[in-house]
């Protein structure tokens, strides 16, 4: 507080300001005839009498409480200053600017989830943003009973209900619980939303919250990594050979013990079954030539032995088959035995 040449002049200002002071109040002393009022950049100063709000100044600069802020204050607009007495108010100076806070869980929020009976362990961590709006609400319920109010003080009040706000959205909007960052837009909008009626009540907007990143534990964190390098997400049975695989090549699972003795059954197990599922697979092109091959000669034989009626000749023998006589006559079908004449006919057959 300052004196100017007048020892009944005082000034009005926010004496005490803070970057992280939502509002100072100026009160219990009197603002005497010639006092001036000092407004900063990012304040506002409200004239309250009796609990009421006679007046807010918003515009910076420096002003005569005689000419330039008594003529404008709603009910004492005829008050005269004495002599030698003034006038007791309360001047509430208020921060204007929108505050940005850091925030993050200070213990794991357990999200239900199937894969997990006890719920998944989370943090996050993030920022929120606020700002006061409703000046007569603060007044109301805050400034009537406080000098000072500070960004921690909201910051407490908002970390109290952040947690089952945080289960409340991740359950709704966190379909891949492995994944949430990808929804951390949709779940921050939700906690924004939320938060901003739990402090309305206080004069005070939630303008702005953010979802920096979801952690796991360490051990869930290192089960993601992992099976996300083998593109194997879901796939528990190619996640454990791997893990097996992984610790014998390591020596994490070392021979002679019973983690050894089971690692060894469970791959022997998988490749017995890996075999099995190739034996009962379809036959290949070369295994299925022979019998295809042996199908068209039955048909042939049970055609031809049928066909004495049709005389129907049997296809041509290829020269490649040499001095080989055929096993049917071509003038008349009958079989032959090996003769160079048809049995049947007389027909020369070599």
């Amino acid at each position: 507080m300052g004196f100017f040449r007048n020892q009944f002049s005082n000034v009005v200002e926010w004496e005490e300001f803070r970057d992280d002071m939502i509002f100072w109040k100026w009160s219990n002393r009197e603002i005497k005839k010639g006092s001036k009022l000092i407004i900063r950049a990012g304040q506002d100063a409200i004239f309250v009498n009796n609990g009421k709000i006679e007046g807010i100044f918003e515009d910076e600069g420096e002003y005569s409480i005689d000419s330039d802020i008594i003529p404008f204050l709603s009910t004492l607009k005829g008050f005269r200053f004495g002599f030698n007495s003034g006038m007791r108010v309360e001047v509430l100076f208020v921060n204007t600017k929108e505050f940005t806070v850091r925030w993050g869980t200070q213990n794991p929020v357990l999200i239900p989830t199937p894969q997990l009976p006890g719920g998944m362990p989370i943090r996050a961590n993030g920022t929120f943003n606020f700002k006061v709006t409703d000046y007569v609400t603060l007044i109301d319920k805050i400034a009537g009973m406080r000098e000072s109010y500070l960004v921690e003080d909201v910051k407490i009040r908002i970390t109290s209900v952040l947690d089952q706000l945080l289960m409340k959205w991740i359950s709704r909007e966190g379909k891949n619980m492995f994944n949430l960052q990808a929804n951390a837009s949709e779940i921050a909008k939700g906690i924004r939303e939320d938060l901003d009626m739990e402090v309305m009540d206080n004069g005070i907007s939630i303008t702005g919250f953010q979802v920096m990143s979801f952690n796991y534990p360490a051990e869930i964190q290192e089960m993601i990594t992992k099976t996300a390098s083998h593109e194997m997400i879901g796939n528990l049975q190619k996640y454990q050979q791997v893990s097996i695989t992984d610790g014998i090549a390591s020596g994490k699972i070392k021979g002679g013990g019973a983690a050894s003795d089971m690692a060894g059954m469970m791959m022997g197990m998988n490749m017995a079954n890996e075999m099995m599922r190739n034996m009962n697979a379809s036959p290949t092109r070369d295994q299925r030539a022979p019998e295809r091959a042996e199908g068209q000669d039955q048909a042939r034989n049970d055609k031809q032995h049928a066909g004495g009626e049709s005389q129907s000749p049997p296809p041509a023998s290829s020269p490649s088959e040499g001095k080989s006589k055929p096993n049917f006559c071509p003038n008349c079908g009958a079989k032959n035995e090996g003769s160079n004449f048809c049995p049947n006919c007389g027909h020369k057959l070599g």
